[in-house]
């Protein structure tokens, strides 16, 4: 195991790209505007990086859509785009080691998640499509023997893909893979504060051999920048994951303009739900992964801790020892389990919902406070807080920061009732040894995803996205393809 000296040094000697990739080459923001990308583990400067407006936006979508009406990719053959996209994958995988630091220095991700997570699921996202694509058959439709029917699939055209500080890497993978794989031209919009690893990406897309303007990446901020995407009338998709907010007001955005297509993978406020009869031992691990994992910046984080009430006590107890494991540390080195909150502003938000449940009558059982790991970085303890009602603040609201609010239940029905109880249907846990149980209650919770004696299941072949205000459309899995691709239906007189 190396050490966090090593990654330190590492991140010293690395050469940061920091200009936009505009039809195969880095440039400046046409404004000539950059703006601090800062390492959430100290509070140091990476880099300056462009800070893209509406007129870096505007040649973008030119450039994007001149390349899809040239065919030069949007009718290359799939199994030609296929050898790209894989080639693309090989590429992000020989460059493993930096990809891996760019992203947890620009995120606050421990670095032995960036490198054993974040990058091989990248890796395998963009692989997985890329040998999908070729597989994918059209369809012939049973008509009389003097008319054809075809059922065609057809690239969009101009895709929008606005991506999180979060997971900035494995969301980007899980919008390039499906969309370009499908013959679309794509316009990348990392955050604004995690761009690193999108304008690595996109010199390396074309060293697979992606066609110029296939690939754009405009690093800016979501107000000018972000609006200006949404609202442009010659985008035919914007795909989105970040807040249920921001993802109102693009789903008007695209109401106002040309009713381009738009999806969204949004917030959550996921229940776990432990019954008397789980494997408690499993499950206090797994619950303390659910919300720690991350620092808890993870739309999926199981936040609501669901507790049968006979076990209470004792599971609390064991998810709290649990916790221990997350202590906080610095992102490069390789011992952590979890890192840094992605600026100061997320550290109050954390500060404030703990204050919030402690006043609304919430008990405090670990945590709770702040941690003092590097100067000016920014760190919270695992917090956990029992005695919390289902209708309180921290029961609704996302937090997206390392606290787990335990709710106590009696029976299928209440449990059920509370886990519904919510704007948010992303994702559930469930934790039983009652197989029958484990049916019903996988199909009573009105969530995306479910995961029955696990948390965080599921690969590549399986979709994910939300119910509710947890936004609408998959990605992952061939499903994904579908949101990225029109269908045509030709009918043919042959008589």
């Amino acid at each position: 195991m190396t050490s966090l000296a090593h990654w330190q040094q590492r991140a010293a000697e690395l050469k940061i790209e920091g200009r936009a990739f505009i039809d195969g080459a880095y440039v400046d923001a046409k404004s000539g505007a950059t703006r601090a990308t800062v390492n959430p583990a100290d509070g140091v400067e990476i880099a300056q990086i462009a800070s893209c407006g509406p007129e870096d936006a505007e040649l973008a979508v030119q450039v994007a859509r001149r390349t899809y009406e040239s065919g030069v990719w949007s009718e290359m053959a799939p199994a030609e785009r296929k050898k790209v996209l894989v080639r693309f994958a090989d590429l992000i995988e020989q460059n493993l080691e930096e990809i891996a630091l760019l992203e947890s220095i620009d995120a606050g991700k421990p670095i032995s998640d960036t490198l054993h997570v974040d990058v091989p699921s990248a890796v395998n996202t963009i692989r997985w499509n890329g040998e999908a694509i070729d597989k994918v058959y059209d369809e012939i439709a049973p008509t009389a023997e003097h008319e054809l029917g075809l059922v065609t699939r057809m690239a969009l055209g101009v895709v929008v893909a606005i991506v999180p500080w979060n997971f900035p890497l494995s969301t980007t993978a899980w919008k390039l893979g499906p969309s370009l794989a499908a013959g679309n031209s794509v316009i990348l919009k990392p955050a604004s504060n995690t761009p690193l690893t999108a304008i690595r990406l996109a010199g390396l897309a074309k060293e697979a051999g992606l066609p110029d303007g296939v690939l754009n990446v405009l690093p800016g901020p979501g107000g000018s920048l972000g609006s200006a995407l949404a609202l442009h009338m010659d985008v035919d998709c914007l795909t989105f994951t970040g807040s249920t907010e921001v993802g109102k007001t693009l789903t008007e955005y695209s109401g106002q303009s040309n009713l381009k297509r738009t999806f969204l993978e949004l917030g959550g406020k996921s229940p776990n739900i432990v019954f008397a009869d789980a494997d408690l031992d499993k499950a206090a691990e797994a619950a303390a992964l659910a919300i720690y994992y991350n620092q808890g910046e993870t739309c999926t984080a199981g936040s609501r801790l669901l507790v049968e009430k006979s076990i209470a006590d004792e599971f609390i107890a064991k998810v709290k020892a649990a916790a221990a494991v997350f202590k906080p540390g610095h992102p490069q080195d390789p011992a952590t389990r979890m890192g840094a909150l992605i600026d100061a502003a997320q550290l109050r938000t954390v500060e404030h919902y703990v204050a919030k449940g402690l006043e609304e009558g919430g008990e405090l059982v670990c945590g709770g406070k702040t941690s003092a790991v590097a100067d000016g970085g920014h760190y919270y303890e695992p917090t956990i807080i029992r005695n919390v009602k289902n209708s309180d603040t921290i029961a609704q609201e996302e937090i997206f920061g390392p606290v787990l609010a335990v709710i106590e239940f009696d029976g299928e029905d209440e449990a059920v009732q509370i886990a519904n109880d919510s704007i948010y249907g992303l994702a559930a846990g469930i934790w039983t040894n009652n197989f029958g149980r484990a049916h019903r209650m996988a199909k009573k919770v009105r969530a995306g995803s479910v995961w029955v004696n696990n948390y965080f299941g599921g690969d590549i072949t399986v979709p994910f996205g939300g119910f509710k205000q947890s936004g609408n459309g998959r990605d992952k899995s061939l499903h994904a393809l579908d949101k990225y691709s029109e269908l045509k239906s030709s009918w043919f007189d042959l008589s």
